[in-house]
Protein backbone atom coordinates (compact mmCIF):
# COMPACT_ATOMS: atom_id res chain seq x y z
CA UNK A 1 0.00 0.00 0.00
CA UNK A 2 1.33 3.45 -0.83
CA UNK A 3 2.31 5.73 2.02
CA UNK A 4 -0.10 8.65 2.39
CA UNK A 5 1.66 11.69 0.96
CA UNK A 6 0.71 14.09 3.76
CA UNK A 7 1.90 11.62 6.40
CA UNK A 8 5.01 11.13 4.31
CA UNK A 9 5.79 14.87 4.33
CA UNK A 10 4.96 15.28 8.03
CA UNK A 11 7.27 12.40 8.94
CA UNK A 12 10.08 13.73 6.83
CA UNK A 13 9.82 17.33 8.08
CA UNK A 14 9.56 16.20 11.70
CA UNK A 15 12.63 14.04 11.32
CA UNK A 16 14.71 16.77 9.71
CA UNK A 17 13.54 19.63 11.89
CA UNK A 18 13.31 21.97 8.88
CA UNK A 19 10.62 23.06 6.49
CA UNK A 20 10.61 21.43 3.05
CA UNK A 21 8.78 22.04 -0.19
CA UNK A 22 6.35 19.22 -1.10
CA UNK A 23 8.36 18.02 -4.09
CA UNK A 24 11.71 18.20 -2.31
CA UNK A 25 10.35 16.38 0.72
CA UNK A 26 8.66 13.76 -1.43
CA UNK A 27 11.78 13.05 -3.48
CA UNK A 28 14.01 12.97 -0.42
CA UNK A 29 11.57 10.65 1.29
CA UNK A 30 11.68 8.21 -1.61
CA UNK A 31 15.46 8.03 -1.33
CA UNK A 32 15.40 7.75 2.46
CA UNK A 33 12.86 4.94 2.60
CA UNK A 34 14.22 3.12 -0.45
CA UNK A 35 10.75 1.80 -1.17
CA UNK A 36 10.18 0.10 -4.53
CA UNK A 37 7.21 2.40 -5.10
CA UNK A 38 6.27 3.44 -8.60
CA UNK A 39 5.69 7.15 -9.09
CA UNK A 40 4.20 8.44 -12.34
CA UNK A 41 6.30 11.54 -12.95
CA UNK A 42 5.37 13.84 -15.83
CA UNK A 43 7.86 16.19 -17.47
CA UNK A 44 6.85 19.84 -17.63
CA UNK A 45 8.53 21.85 -20.36
CA UNK A 46 7.69 25.43 -21.27
CA UNK A 47 7.68 25.19 -25.07
CA UNK A 48 4.74 22.83 -25.61
CA UNK A 49 1.53 21.22 -24.34
CA UNK A 50 3.21 18.99 -21.76
CA UNK A 51 -0.04 18.42 -19.82
CA UNK A 52 -1.94 16.73 -22.63
CA UNK A 53 -3.68 13.36 -21.94
CA UNK A 54 -4.45 13.97 -18.24
CA UNK A 55 -6.05 10.55 -17.59
CA UNK A 56 -2.97 8.52 -18.56
CA UNK A 57 -1.52 8.48 -15.06
CA UNK A 58 -4.60 7.02 -13.32
CA UNK A 59 -5.05 4.43 -16.05
CA UNK A 60 -1.42 3.28 -15.91
CA UNK A 61 -1.47 3.13 -12.11
CA UNK A 62 -4.64 1.03 -12.25
CA UNK A 63 -2.90 -1.49 -14.51
CA UNK A 64 0.21 -1.64 -12.34
CA UNK A 65 -1.95 -2.36 -9.29
CA UNK A 66 -4.14 -4.83 -11.18
CA UNK A 67 -1.35 -6.95 -12.66
CA UNK A 68 1.68 -6.57 -10.39
CA UNK A 69 2.63 -6.31 -6.72
CA UNK A 70 4.50 -3.01 -7.22
CA UNK A 71 3.20 -0.40 -4.74
CA UNK A 72 2.25 2.89 -6.35
CA UNK A 73 2.09 6.53 -5.35
CA UNK A 74 -1.49 7.56 -5.94
CA UNK A 75 -0.96 10.94 -7.58
CA UNK A 76 0.94 12.17 -10.60
CA UNK A 77 4.08 14.18 -9.85
CA UNK A 78 4.92 17.03 -12.25
CA UNK A 79 8.60 17.92 -12.48
CA UNK A 80 10.99 19.88 -14.70
CA UNK A 81 14.13 18.51 -16.30
CA UNK A 82 16.37 20.91 -14.41
CA UNK A 83 14.94 19.97 -11.00
CA UNK A 84 17.43 18.68 -8.44
CA UNK A 85 14.82 16.09 -7.40
CA UNK A 86 14.51 14.47 -10.83
CA UNK A 87 16.99 11.70 -10.04
CA UNK A 88 14.67 10.37 -7.30
CA UNK A 89 12.24 9.07 -9.93
CA UNK A 90 12.98 6.02 -12.12
CA UNK A 91 10.32 6.91 -14.72
CA UNK A 92 9.46 10.14 -16.53
CA UNK A 93 6.58 10.57 -18.99
CA UNK A 94 6.69 13.23 -21.69
CA UNK A 95 4.10 14.02 -24.34
CA UNK A 96 2.68 16.77 -26.54
CA UNK A 97 2.02 18.03 -30.07
CA UNK A 98 4.04 21.19 -30.23
CA UNK A 99 7.61 22.43 -30.10
CA UNK A 100 10.10 20.79 -27.75
CA UNK A 101 12.87 23.12 -26.67
CA UNK A 102 15.05 22.62 -23.61
CA UNK A 103 17.41 25.02 -21.91
CA UNK A 104 21.00 23.93 -21.33
CA UNK A 105 20.19 23.25 -17.70
CA UNK A 106 17.23 21.05 -18.73
CA UNK A 107 19.38 19.09 -21.18
CA UNK A 108 21.99 18.48 -18.53
CA UNK A 109 19.26 17.39 -16.13
CA UNK A 110 17.89 14.86 -18.60
CA UNK A 111 21.35 13.50 -19.35
CA UNK A 112 22.02 13.12 -15.63
CA UNK A 113 18.62 11.42 -15.17
CA UNK A 114 19.38 8.88 -17.91
CA UNK A 115 22.98 8.29 -16.83
CA UNK A 116 21.70 7.52 -13.32
CA UNK A 117 19.39 4.80 -14.65
CA UNK A 118 16.13 6.69 -15.20
CA UNK A 119 13.79 6.01 -18.13
CA UNK A 120 12.31 8.90 -20.12
CA UNK A 121 9.25 7.75 -22.10
CA UNK A 122 8.50 10.32 -24.79
CA UNK A 123 5.26 9.76 -26.71
CA UNK A 124 4.45 11.89 -29.75
CA UNK A 125 0.74 12.74 -29.79
CA UNK A 126 0.96 13.73 -33.45
CA UNK A 127 1.94 10.16 -34.44
CA UNK A 128 3.58 11.81 -37.43
CA UNK A 129 7.28 11.39 -38.28
CA UNK A 130 7.36 14.89 -39.78
CA UNK A 131 5.38 16.64 -37.06
CA UNK A 132 6.72 19.50 -34.97
CA UNK A 133 7.01 17.46 -31.79
CA UNK A 134 8.88 14.68 -33.59
CA UNK A 135 11.37 16.90 -35.37
CA UNK A 136 12.10 19.12 -32.38
CA UNK A 137 12.29 16.30 -29.82
CA UNK A 138 14.62 14.27 -32.02
CA UNK A 139 16.84 17.32 -32.51
CA UNK A 140 16.97 17.83 -28.75
CA UNK A 141 17.97 14.20 -28.18
CA UNK A 142 20.75 14.43 -30.75
CA UNK A 143 21.98 17.54 -28.98
CA UNK A 144 21.82 15.98 -25.50
CA UNK A 145 23.01 12.49 -26.48
CA UNK A 146 25.25 12.87 -29.54
CA UNK A 147 26.41 9.71 -31.30
CA UNK A 148 25.55 7.22 -34.04
CA UNK A 149 23.11 5.26 -31.87
CA UNK A 150 20.91 8.19 -30.85
CA UNK A 151 17.26 7.07 -31.15
CA UNK A 152 18.08 3.71 -32.74
CA UNK A 153 15.27 1.28 -33.59
CA UNK A 154 14.50 -1.07 -30.71
CA UNK A 155 14.51 -4.71 -31.90
CA UNK A 156 11.47 -6.88 -31.17
CA UNK A 157 13.65 -9.22 -29.12
CA UNK A 158 14.40 -6.45 -26.62
CA UNK A 159 13.68 -7.19 -22.96
CA UNK A 160 11.13 -4.37 -22.91
CA UNK A 161 8.73 -6.57 -24.90
CA UNK A 162 8.92 -9.40 -22.37
CA UNK A 163 9.43 -7.47 -19.13
CA UNK A 164 5.98 -8.62 -17.96
CA UNK A 165 3.55 -9.37 -20.80
CA UNK A 166 4.97 -10.81 -24.01
CA UNK A 167 4.81 -8.80 -27.22
CA UNK A 168 6.73 -10.98 -29.70
CA UNK A 169 5.81 -8.72 -32.63
CA UNK A 170 7.12 -5.59 -30.96
CA UNK A 171 5.09 -2.59 -29.81
CA UNK A 172 1.30 -3.04 -29.93
CA UNK A 173 -0.58 -1.05 -32.53
CA UNK A 174 -2.81 1.81 -31.46
CA UNK A 175 -6.14 2.84 -32.94
CA UNK A 176 -4.83 6.39 -33.31
CA UNK A 177 -2.32 5.31 -35.94
CA UNK A 178 -5.09 4.54 -38.41
CA UNK A 179 -7.73 7.14 -37.62
CA UNK A 180 -6.92 9.47 -40.49
CA UNK A 181 -5.78 12.36 -38.28
CA UNK A 182 -2.06 11.82 -38.81
CA UNK A 183 0.14 9.97 -41.26
CA UNK A 184 -2.13 6.87 -41.42
CA UNK A 185 0.91 4.61 -41.00
CA UNK A 186 1.36 1.79 -38.49
CA UNK A 187 4.77 2.26 -36.88
CA UNK A 188 6.18 -1.21 -36.29
CA UNK A 189 9.02 -0.14 -34.00
CA UNK A 190 9.92 2.18 -31.17
CA UNK A 191 13.20 4.02 -30.82
CA UNK A 192 15.51 4.47 -27.89
CA UNK A 193 18.77 5.60 -26.40
CA UNK A 194 20.73 3.14 -24.31
CA UNK A 195 23.21 3.86 -21.58
CA UNK A 196 25.13 1.22 -19.60
CA UNK A 197 23.25 -1.61 -21.30
CA UNK A 198 19.71 -0.39 -20.68
CA UNK A 199 17.17 1.97 -22.20
CA UNK A 200 17.36 5.49 -20.88
CA UNK A 201 15.05 7.06 -23.48
CA UNK A 202 12.03 5.32 -25.02
CA UNK A 203 10.52 7.21 -27.94
CA UNK A 204 7.20 6.47 -29.65
CA UNK A 205 5.31 7.81 -32.68
CA UNK A 206 2.36 5.62 -31.78
CA UNK A 207 0.39 8.03 -29.57
CA UNK A 208 0.02 5.72 -26.60
CA UNK A 209 -0.93 8.77 -24.56
CA UNK A 210 -4.22 9.24 -26.45
CA UNK A 211 -4.76 5.48 -26.48
CA UNK A 212 -4.58 5.36 -22.67
CA UNK A 213 -6.35 8.66 -21.99
CA UNK A 214 -9.68 7.34 -20.73
CA UNK A 215 -11.22 6.77 -17.32
CA UNK A 216 -9.69 3.61 -15.89
CA UNK A 217 -13.13 2.45 -14.69
CA UNK A 218 -14.19 2.05 -18.33
CA UNK A 219 -11.49 -0.55 -18.90
CA UNK A 220 -13.90 -3.31 -17.88
CA UNK A 221 -15.96 -2.65 -21.03
CA UNK A 222 -13.03 -3.42 -23.34
CA UNK A 223 -12.49 -6.84 -24.84
CA UNK A 224 -8.74 -6.45 -24.24
CA UNK A 225 -6.88 -4.14 -21.92
CA UNK A 226 -4.86 -1.81 -24.14
CA UNK A 227 -2.72 -0.57 -21.24
CA UNK A 228 -0.83 -3.83 -20.78
CA UNK A 229 2.19 -2.48 -22.62
CA UNK A 230 2.35 0.32 -20.06
CA UNK A 231 2.93 -2.35 -17.42
CA UNK A 232 5.95 -3.58 -19.36
CA UNK A 233 7.36 -0.06 -19.46
CA UNK A 234 6.85 0.39 -15.71
CA UNK A 235 8.35 -2.99 -14.82
CA UNK A 236 11.33 -2.32 -17.07
CA UNK A 237 11.88 1.08 -15.45
CA UNK A 238 11.62 -0.37 -11.94
CA UNK A 239 14.02 -3.30 -12.45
Amino acid sequence: MSLDRRAFLRTLVAASGVAASPLTAFAAGLSALRRPEFVFARLRYDSGDWDYNPKVCANVLDSVVQYTTIPVHQQEVVITADSAELSAFPFLFMTGHKLVRFSEAERKGLVRFVENGGLLFSDDCNHDVEGLYAKSFEAEMRHAFPGPDTLAKIPNRHRLYRAFFRFPDGPPQTSHELNGWGDNIVHDYLMGIERNGRLGVLYSYKDYGCEWDYDWRNKRFRAKDNTQFAVNIVVYAMT
